[in-house]
C-alpha cells in the first residue's frame, strides 16, 4: 500500500449539495479494494489560473488516501470518464516516498 494525494477540479455549475456524494462514489473504489481514505478536504469554489473548458472557476477537492498502484490507476480511469470532472491529479506526497 502506498500513500497518494488526489486533487480534483469539479465543474462550478455542479450543485454544492452534490459535490460530496459525487466524490464519495469515486472514493468507494479505494475502499472496496482494501485501501483507506485518510482525509477529504473540500476547498470550495476557487478561481483558476487559466480557463479549462471555458470555465474560470472550479470546485477544488483534495483527498489523501492509501491504496495499491492498481487501485490508484482504476480511480484515475474512472475520473477521466466523468464530464463534471474538469481535471484531476494523483501524486505521491514527498514524505511518503522512500
Amino acid at each position: 500500500m502506498r500513500a497518494y494525494e488526489l486533487m480534483v477540479l469539479i465543474d462550478p455549475e455542479v450543485d454544492d449539495r452534490t459535490v460530496e456524494p459525487t466524490i464519495e462514489k469515486y472514493l468507494e473504489v479505494v475502499r472496496t479494494a482494501g485501501g483507506s481514505i485518510e482525509k477529504v478536504d473540500i476547498w470550495g469554489r476557487r478561481k483558476m489560473a487559466y480557463e479549462i473548458k471555458k470555465k474560470a472557476e472550479a470546485i477544488y477537492i483534495v483527498v489523501n488516501y492509501t491504496a495499491d498502484p492498481a487501485t490508484s490507476s482504476e480511480l484515475e480511469r474512472q475520473l477521466k470518464i466523468n464530464e463534471q470532472i474538469l481535471r484531476h491529479k494523483v501524486t505521491r506526497p514527498e514524505e511518503a516516498r522512500v
